[in-house]
């Protein structure tokens, strides 16, 4: 008889027990008959337990073992693998796996296969799949999420056994951990300057097709920046037109060249309004005190006397005095006598 039989014989012999109690005291029974009622209820659930066990010795052996006892799994298996090559998503740049590789076999032990090479390459065959998508440049997290996809067992390929990997390591080589560093530093800063030379560009585009497109808009541009100083805007509408035309690679508008540039100086007289039309006929190679010197010997009637040497001797002097010492000695030599002899200062002119 089972532990469980006898419980059950003492529990309900004694809610009879109970129940006969109550009875007597509701039907005012004499007390001398309780103990005989008490030792007829013992004697039932004595007689009851003797019963069941003539029943239990009858159960064959076999019966006796409860059918619904859990099996214990057979124990489980591990190997390590260390920096084992994975490729990445980007070509020459791969991970490094280490794992604990943990399997359960799922046939009887054989001498025709290895569970822990099917085991370790099952995982491997997982990882890869997984590696291959990710990027190298997040390690650290493909490392967590191949955690999680090889923390579940699942059964190999032939289904010999069933195959997890635990305390998995994702990294790269510190070679490729510097390029990719680089790598990133170069495309940082190509970035910027791109943004910065985008910037310039827009600027560019602005100014001249904006601002600088006529002088209309540069002057109501900068009015715009300025708008407490109208004088100074009217002052600088020069300045803005030459900005306009430099910018547009032409000539400053009429309607603002008189703001622009100075005024012109006069022109120097035509050789024919200074000096006469036969000056102007005779050319440049005449000099200017040549043809003044002629015309004043055809004026007063002189021919290469002293008269006139003296007289251009005086006129040589007064413009000597005026302080123009070399146009007198270069009309003086034009009626001097042949060169004075070395040593001797100044053209020869005879005592008047």
């Amino acid at each position: 008889m089972s532990s469980g039989h006898r419980t059950l014989t003492v529990f309900l012999t004694v809610i009879c027990l109970l129940v006969l109690t109550i009875a007597a005291l509701a039907t005012g029974w004499p007390r001398h008959l309780w103990p005989a009622f008490g030792a007829v209820a013992l004697a039932g659930a004595v007689a009851a337990l003797r019963a069941g066990g003539r029943r239990g010795a009858q159960i064959p052996v076999e019966h006796t073992l409860e059918p619904d006892l859990p099996i214990p799994p057979p124990p489980r298996q591990e190997h390590r693998v260390t920096r084992i090559a994975l490729p990445s998503a980007v070509p020459d740049y791969d991970f490094l796996f280490s794992a604990t590789v943990r399997w359960i076999p799922q046939e009887c032990e054989s001498p025709h296969f290895d569970p822990c090479g099917l085991a370790v390459h099952a995982v491997l065959l997982r990882a890869r799949e997984f590696a291959a998508r990710q990027s190298p440049r997040s390690p650290a997290m493909a490392q967590h999420q191949l955690n999680g996809v090889l923390s579940v067992m699942e059964p190999d390929s032939s289904g010999r056994v069933l195959a997890m990997a635990k305390d998995v390591v994702l990294t790269l080589s510190d070679s490729d951990r510097e390029r990719l560093s680089t790598l990133s530093n170069v495309r940082k800063g190509e970035d910027v300057w791109e943004h910065e030379r985008n910037y310039e560009r827009n600027k560019r585009m602005y100014l001249s097709d904006d601002v600088l497109k006529d002088p209309g808009s540069a002057v109501v541009w900068w009015l715009a920046r300025n708008d407490e100083h109208v004088e100074e805007a009217v002052e600088r509408i020069g300045l803005l037109a030459r900005l306009s035309a430099a910018a547009n690679n032409s000539e400053v508008a009429p309607p603002f060249r008189d703001l622009v540039y100075e005024p012109e100086p006069d022109a120097p007289p035509e050789p024919e309004a200074a000096y006469g039309p036969e000056y102007a006929s005779e050319g440049p190679a005449v000099a200017p005190e040549e043809w003044v010197a002629e015309q004043m010997m055809r004026w007063l009637g002189f021919n290469d006397d002293p008269e006139m040497v003296l007289l251009a001797a005086r006129l040589a002097e007064g413009v000597r005095i005026a302080g123009r010492k070399d146009e007198a000695d270069k009309f003086l030599r034009l009626f001097a006598d042949p060169g004075p002899p070395p040593g001797e200062d100044g053209p020869h002119v005879p005592a008047s």
